[in-house]
Order: C-alpha cells, then structure tokens, then sequence
C-alpha cells in the first residue's frame, strides 16, 4: 500500500472572493486636499527651519507665503462662497486671522494657523472620500450580467439590473448569483458568507432561498428571480449603509452652528475694536495694532491643537500596534462605547472549519484508520470540510493512503475508492439509527457533522466546529470590564453553534440566525436602550450594522473589503486584544482634551480680558497665545509614548 503524510491543506480562513481594501495612504493622496495640506506642510517647515538657521528674511517670508497660497486657497474659496449664502464659519476667521497676523509682520503665526486648517480639512476630505469608496465596493458584490433562459430553452446574457421576478437565471460554477431567488432544478453548494457569515457553503437544491453577490460551487443551477434587483438584499445593505452614514453627519451640525456663532462674535469684537476707537478720534496705527492683537489671541489656535495632537497621538500609537483609526472622530466615538457587540465567523472565529470530535460507529476500524480513508477521500475537494479533514489528518501525523475515481456529488459530499474500498465523506441524510443518532448529538452541541460510509456502510461520524481565535475570551472580558457590560454575539450563523461558541468565549446573550438587516436592528435596539455600541464583525453582510452603529470595528486580515471601507476602525492585525487597549487610550485621550481644552479657553479668555480692558503688549499677546499653544501640543503629544499604549489596561 502507498502512503504519505500530508502538509495541511487549504487556507486557514474562509476564502474570500473581494479583493482586499484600499491601503489608506494611497486613498489619502488621491485625495486633493491632503496633497495640498501637505504642501502646506513642508512650506512652513522649510520656513521655521530658515528662521531658526538665521537665514534671509525674504526666503523665510516667501516659504511662509507659499504655505498661505497652497493651504489656504481652499479654505478661502469655501470661505467666500459662505459669505456669498451669508453665513460665516471658523474657516473664514482662520484666514482673515492668518492675514491679519502677516499684516502686522507675525507670517510665523499665520502660517501655523493655515497649516492646522488645511490638515484638518484633508483628514474630514480622507474620511468622506473612503465612506464613498464603500458604497462603491459593495455596489459591485453582485455581478452585471446574468445567464437568463428564454422561453423556449435557450440562454440570453442581460444586465442584472433588467431582471425580473419570475425569470428563470442559470448560474454556472464559480459564478456569482445575479439576483434574489430561489432555485428551482440542480444541485450544488453556495458560499453564502457574504451574506449571512455561515462559515460553510450551503447545500442548495430545489426550494432552497439564494441572495444576490454570493458565489455558485460546483454544480449547475436554475433560479427563478424573486426580486428586482433594487430590492435585493444587496441593494437593501447599500441602502442602510447611506442612511446610517447620513445620520451620523446630522450630528455634526452642533459642533458647525458653535463654530459659526464663535466666528461672528471675533469678527464683530474686532470691527468694533477698530471703528469705535477711530469714530471717537483715537490714532489709527495704535488702533490697528490692537484690533490685529485682539484677532490673533482670539483666535482659536490653541483649542484646535487641544483636541488635534491628543487624538492623532493615540492613532499614531494605535496605529503602530495594528488599529488603524481612520479620523479623530472615530477614535472620539471608540471612547465613547458603553456596549460592544461581536460578529461570530471571522471575528471571534478564524471563519474556518475544524475537526473538533471523531465518533467511531459500532464494527468500525479504529479511529486513525478512519480518518486516514477520509482523508484520502477528501484529498481532492476544494471544500472547507475537505481542507479540515485532510488538515486534522496531517496535524495527528497519519499516514494517507492514495485514492482514485474522485467525484465530488454538490450538496452531498466525495466519494473515491481507497485500497479497493469505496469510501464516501457525504452530508447526514437518510442514514442508519446510530449514525443518525451520533450527528444529532453533535449538532445539538452546535457543531457540523458529516459521516464516513466506507463501502455503503457508516462507519464513523466527523465533527466540525470554526476555530476560535486563542485571544478571543480575554478580550471580551477585558472589553466587558472596561465597558461595565458584557459583550453581545450577532450572528446569521444557527442558534446551537452560536451558543456553543458564546459558551467559548463567556458571552452569554445571543442573537442567531440574523441576516444583515436584522443584525443592524438588533444594534438599533441596544442604541434605543441607551447604548453607545461597537460592532465588531469582518463580512459583508456586517456592513449595515457597522455603518448603523456608534463606531464600526472591521477585522483587517481575514475581513471583506466592504467591511474595512465601511467601518472606522480596523483591526489590520486581526488581534482582538488590541481593542480593548485603542478603547482606554481613547478615553486617556479624552481627558487630555478636556484638560487641554480647559487651559486654552483659560489663556485665551486672560488675554482677550488684557487687551480689553488693558493695552496687552503684541509680543506678550503672541508669546501667551503661542505658549499655550504649545503646551496643549506637548501634553497631547505624551500619548504617543510606547508606555501609554502598555498602561492603557
């Protein structure tokens, strides 16, 4: 007899069929307003750096005035087009402010100001252009076109978008189902991950319900469409996806309304510091220089490097420790979540099979032999089942005979002939008592079950559980102290694997059986309860939930391409144990901005009250207003250090 030991066989995660995401810094120079902050950027510093060197004062002045051009050419565009609709916002104080300062011979100061608008306009630019990119990609989960068959028997190739319900659609292997439906003739497997997260393709058959985007196996099917494409479950996802990011902005108009009141009331102080004085006969050039004085200490350049250096502090630090938080305000909205809810398959799970439990059948050979034939039976699938089989197998060093007349049956399982016998590793359906009676007991614990039928007789019953991450428990029970409440499980996978896996990980409320739609409402009733919730999941059928939640958390490795775009954090490194740590660090990070905060308002207020009521000195006005400056930059800046990311939890 032939044998060999084999290597473990195909991936260890679930196949994805998506290409991976964007990597941010090329999304971020594709956008205009980086190249321009950046820009922006390097002026000033070539600017400070010929000052500090003692270099001409004309280069230093022309690198400063370049920063002004290519950071603020936007801002003052914006601008105008405000004043045009008669509205007034920080943007606009910022560049009148910035002017101001180069009027009375401080360009240092305004280009600063200029540099730290034109960064912060191309982090919010950033954001909204990958929120775009999002929708995008899931647009193109379903496939243009589809096979439909005409009346008479034959196919025609139509947009998928002209489909409509009760057209019959034949779906080849490999291919991607066009549209709603259930299929009516053939047999085969179908990867429905994309939209339900079962780690398993699904058997389909006659009857059985198939969804838009998720990917035909082996076998040839007919679908009769159930509905237009524009109330697919896709289209439905796209749908909650904008509605939820939509809402998300409304909560922005606060923070705009503040912004534009604070601009009218510097803008009118500054008129009448101006006007008043000159109307009563006062000297111009004094005059000036105290309304240009009163602008730049008003000026609210220390409160947005209050907020700034903390926030990208701790995304830098995340960042170097695998969490990309894509924007400050994602990051403000980690810190905010009282409640965190999971994804099961590629989020708790590695999203692949494994080999949990062999139960040998009464007469059967012993457990090694078993495995050893269905090994060599599944040797030659492309299913995950056969990839576990074949991998436990290899794990437990059993020697795999060789085996020939491979068939692989969709929707059933293999047969091959091994040594002489015929060995079938098929689906649990129509079989003896005890076998019958074994699979029972293994799907109550929540696991698949397939059986080994050597010769037309049962021999054996294989169990197959997804894998947990090792580091899976100790973060939901970090994420559950840190929090105050224990994490939730939202899952399209069944009820009795879903609690077998809370079980696992000590969670103990579970949601199963959820398609997309549901998992985002069951997010919406822990918000209505009053909870700030993350949703941490890794498919695509995650993405209107992460978009409905208070912050979405994407698995970055294993993680579909739509579920990274659409969220605002990603774990690139596929380690749970980091989020608890960016979530206290985020809260580090808020109490940094409120101290911050407090102590640019302080200074702010003092030199303002000074140069009211008092005549405040332009150099002492700059010296007090750049301290401050920074001191909050410095404090923020302490959160990069590697013993704040240690100390987090």
């Amino acid at each position: 007899m032939h044998s060999t030991t084999l290597p473990p066989a195909g991936p260890t995660t679930s196949a994805r069929t998506l290409p991976g995401p964007t990597p941010l810094h090329r999304t971020a120079w594709q956008v205009a307003e980086a190249r321009w902050a950046t820009a922006a950027t390097v002026l000033f510093a070539l600017g400070g750096v010929v000052d500090l060197a003692g270099g001409p004062t004309w280069l230093a002045w022309s690198l400063y005035l370049g920063c002004y051009v290519t950071g603020g050419w936007e801002p003052t565009l914006a601008g105008l087009q405000a004043l045009r609709e008669r509205t007034l916002d920080v943007d606009v104080l910022m560049v009148v402010a910035a002017l101001a300062a180069a009027s009375i011979g401080q360009v240092f100061d305004g280009a600063l100001l200029i540099v730290i608008f034109a960064t912060s306009g191309a982090l919010e630019a950033i954001a909204t252009r990958r929120t775009q990119d999002s929708v995008r990609a899931l647009l193109d989960l379903a496939p243009e076109r589809a096979t439909r068959l005409r009346a008479d028997g034959t196919e025609e190739v139509v947009d998928t978008a002209d489909l409509a319900p009760g057209d019959l659609v034949r779906v080849r292997p490999g291919d991607r189902i066009g549209a709603d439906g259930t299929v009516v003739d053939g047999a085969s497997d179908v990867d429905q991950a994309s939209i339900t997260g079962e780690p398993l393709p699904v058997a389909a058959a006659p009857g059985t319900p198939v969804f838009a985007g998720t990917v035909n196996g082996a076998g040839v099917l007919t679908v009769q469409v159930g509905k237009a494409a524009a109330e697919s479950v896709v289209a439905r996802i796209v749908a909650m996806v904008e509605e939820a990011s939509a809402t998300k902005a409304r909560t922005q108009l606060f923070i705009e309304r503040v912004e534009q009141r604070y601009a009218v009331v510097v803008v009118v102080a500054t008129l009448l510091l101006l006007g008043v004085p000159l109307a009563l006969g006062a000297a111009f050039e004094p005059t000036l220089l105290r309304a240009m004085t009163f602008m730049i200490v008003a000026s609210p350049c220390a409160i947005v490097l209050a907020t700034m250096p903390p926030l990208l502090a701790v995304m830098a630090n995340a960042g170097r420790h695998g969490v990309l938080l894509k924007s400050a305000v994602a990051l403000e909205r980690l810190a905010q979540v009282d409640r965190v809810a999971f994804d099961k398959t590629g989020t708790l799970t590695l999203g692949a099979p494994e080999v949990v439990a062999v139960t040998r059948l009464d007469g059967a050979a012993g457990e090694d032999d078993l495995l050893a034939l269905a090994a060599a039976a599944e040797r030659g699938s492309e299913h995950p089942v056969g990839w576990a089989v074949v991998r436990y197998a290899a794990e437990r060093a059993i020697a795999v005979p060789l085996a020939t007349d491979f068939v692989a049956s969709p929707g059933r399982g293999v047969r091959a002939t091994v040594d002489g016998r015929v060995v079938e590793v098929v689906a649990p359906r129509g079989l003896e008592v005890a076998a019958t009676e074994a699979v029972a007991a293994h799907e109550e614990a929540g696991r698949t079950a397939v059986v080994v039928v050597v010769d037309g007789r049962p021999q054996g019953v294989l169990a197959l559980a997804d894998r947990l991450r090792p580091e899976a428990p100790a973060a939901v029970a970090a994420l559950g102290a840190l929090t105050g409440r224990e994490p939730v499980l939202l899952t399209g996978d069944n009820p009795a694997a879903a609690s077998a896996l809370a079980r696992r990980t000590g969670i103990t409320e579970v949601r199963a059986g959820l398609l997309p739609a549901e998992k985002a409402g069951a997010v919406r009733d822990l918000q209505d309860a009053g909870r700030r919730v993350a949703l941490v999941g890794d498919g695509i059928n995650d993405a209107p939930a992460m978009a409905t939640a208070h912050v979405g958390v994407a698995m970055g490795r294993s993680g579909s391409d739509l579920a990274t775009r659409t969220s605002d954090v990603v774990l690139v490194r596929d380690d749970l144990t980091a989020l608890p740590r960016a979530v206290a660090l985020g809260r580090r990070a808020e109490r940094v901005v409120r101290a911050n905060l407090a102590f640019a308002a302080t200074v702010i207020v003092v030199l303002v009250t000074w140069d009211l009521v008092a005549t405040l000195p332009l150099p002492l006005g700059v010296a007090g207003h750049e301290g401050s400056t920074i001191v909050v930059a410095l404090n923020g800046l302490r959160l990069l250090r590697e013993k704040a990311w240690r100390d987090a939890v």
